[in-house]
């Protein structure tokens, strides 16, 4: 240990931290320092993610350069050009996001590529979204999304201007430690040096905006929604500023009523337990605004911007639509809007795994093509990419997490696009059918079935019982266990271990990692569930859906299922696991 608290002192100058180790060192606390620097945080498709602490192990100013440094040298290495061509850099409002944006630029200079430099807040889309303008070779998002105050992030995109995927995430953390010796602290060099730093929001702004517009504006009628307001928050985050840009544009922007006290950037999110507008209580606020101003639709984004939410009074009641239900209502959108000179069957439409199977079922109706991938906009990104070049029209793309895709404007998710067509959406069913979001939802039921879900998450304390768990299930029965509750198994897919029992060598479709626990079953009674480890989170995530006749016997199927999963296989009291 004294080896490396003394290598961490020589490459650590940042005196904040270094205060933080040297602290630990003199009161005698091993566990802490061995937790912070007997590992190194992991780089992988999410970039990284964590606490902001001292530390190996921990989002902080080194750790910050040593990945700046090692995706340089790996850029050099791997992309023509990649010198000339550059990187996009942004960040948010979190605590230290511009300073860890600061010395990534450096890092970048430093080995001599050029940075295209925001230089202010910005949402997180807007980086993808330059990367594809400028041309550049990457891009990078300092941002943890809406992840608690103390944590912050460094999230990657490849030249394409999707999150990177395998084998780039391992490359990369293989170059970060070939590269770990800071070259330089220069917070200031992004603003010396002018021949390696280019200002790109006056290049990217306007185009990203143009973009949005044009994508929201496909069969838009305004007469209507200018009979209902909205409310809308960004949740502490940067999304005011981009979202009142878009409403602007589409001449909505005095149907936008703003939750005051969660308006501007605050990296402390004071007003919410998490900043994450799947959290109950997170739009609390908003409702209170909202029945201020006797106002029935609201919109909300995580701090990041890259998230929607969406919630509808009807009939008295408060109702937050799903990730799943938003997002079947934007494909409905965008198939009504769908060109009627091009074949239907070359549109393509995707959700991820854990998503809804009420896009397939509306494919396999209306005639289009469907795509299942992993979890992740990494994935739902670069599919799309490759059915595009298959001569597919992949408009949209969702995932059940808030997450929404359209790839007219940029491969990753975005609130702010998805908010502007949500918003065009809603003004189309008013004026052509008078539905409400709530009231196209049920038509979308009556028509395709009724999915309903129980989504939940246990919070784990240590990876190591979460592997531990993942392998009992698999242990309860050979090659995988029969049953759950009174429900007999029908398929058995482990993306961990690679084996799907429906295929005919047993192999899935999709990529298999065993760096992620992940078990997804199709039971009886037409409920499929998974099972996963998060990637950037301490928790087991569970999503369950259930298809049935009534919302009622969808619901319940889905709801015995989640306690089935809960007694049999996590046992969340014996083993030390946190219900959501």
């Amino acid at each position: 240990m004294a080896i490396r608290v003394s290598s961490h002192s020589l490459e650590n100058k940042d005196h904040d931290t270094r205060g933080e180790i040297r602290k630990l060192l003199e009161v005698g606390n091993k566990s802490e320092l061995e937790k912070r620097l007997g590992t190194r945080i992991a780089f992988g498709t999410a970039g990284l993610r964590g606490r902001m602490e001292a530390g190996y192990s921990r989002v902080n100013s080194l750790t910050i350069i040593q990945a700046s440094q090692g995706l340089a040298s790996y850029l050099l290495d791997t992309v023509p050009s990649a010198s000339s061509k550059g990187i996009v850099i942004g960040y948010d409002a979190r605590y230290n996001s511009e300073k860890f944006a600061r010395l990534a630029a450096t890092a970048f200079i430093t080995k001599g590529i050029k940075v295209w430099w925001y230089g202010n807040l910005v949402h997180t889309p807007l980086v993808p979204f330059g990367v594809t303008i400028v041309g550049a070779a990457a891009g990078v998002m300092v941002t943890a999304s809406h992840n608690p105050a103390e944590d912050n992030g460094y999230k990657v995109y490849w030249s394409n201007g999707c999150q990177i995927i395998p084998p780039h995430d391992a490359g990369i953390a293989a170059s970060i430690t070939r590269n770990l010796y800071p070259i330089s602290w220069d917070q200031s060099l992004v603003e010396k040096d002018y021949l390696l730093v280019e200002d790109a929001l006056t290049q990217v702004r306007d185009p990203y905006f143009a973009a949005v517009t044009r994508t929201a504006r496909r069969d838009f009628s305004t007469k209507s929604l200018h009979e209902s307001r909205f409310i809308y928050t960004p949740m502490h985050g940067v999304g005011l500023a981009y979202m009142t840009e878009a409403v602007e544009r589409l001449g909505l922007v005095d149907c936008m009523i703003v939750v005051e006290e969660q308006a501007h950037p605050d990296p402390r999110f004071p007003t919410v337990r998490f900043p994450n507008p799947e959290e109950n209580g997170a739009l609390d606020l908003a409702i209170k605004t909202a029945e201020r101003h006797d106002v029935h639709l609201i919109i909300a984004n995580d701090p990041d911007a890259d998230r929607l939410a969406v919630a509808e009074k009807v009939n008295g009641r408060w109702y937050q639509l799903t990730g799943n239900q938003l997002g079947c209502l934007l494909a409905s959108h965008v198939l009504s809007t769908f060109s009627p000179i091009v074949d239907r069957s070359k549109l393509a439409m995707l959700n991820s795994t854990v998503s809804t199977g009420m896009l397939r079922s509306m494919a396999s109706q209306e005639g289009f093509h469907s795509e299942e991938t992993l979890t992740g906009f990494k994935w739902l990104g670069n599919v799309a990419l490759q059915l595009e070049a298959q001569g597919y029209d992949a408009l949209y793309a969702f995932e059940e997490a808030l997450g929404y895709m359209f790839s007219e404007v940029v491969h990753d998710k975005d609130a702010v696009t998805a908010g502007a067509v949500f918003l065009s959406a809603a003004s189309r069913w008013r004026a052509t059918e008078n539905l409400t979001p709530w009231g196209k939802l049920q038509q979308l039921y009556t028509r395709y079935g009724y999915f309903e879900t129980a989504n939940t998450y246990f919070i784990s304390p240590d990876p190591v019982l979460t592997e531990r768990l993942f392998e009992g299930i698999r242990s309860l029965d050979s090659p995988h266990p029969a049953k759950l509750g009174n429900r007999r198994i029908l398929r058995w897919r482990d993306l961990t271990k690679g084996y799907d029992s429906a295929t005919v060598d047993n192999l899935p479709l999709l990529p298999v990692s065993k760096d992620s626990q992940m078990i997804t079953c199709e039971l009886e009674g037409d409920v499929i569930f998974t099972v996963r480890g998060s990637g950037t989170e301490p928790k087991i995530k569970l999503y369950i859906e259930c298809q049935a006749d009534t919302l009622i016997q969808a619901q319940k199927g889905a709801d015995d299922v989640l306690k089935d999963i809960a007694k049999e296989w996590f046992k969340p009291e014996a083993n030390g696991l946190q219900w959501a």
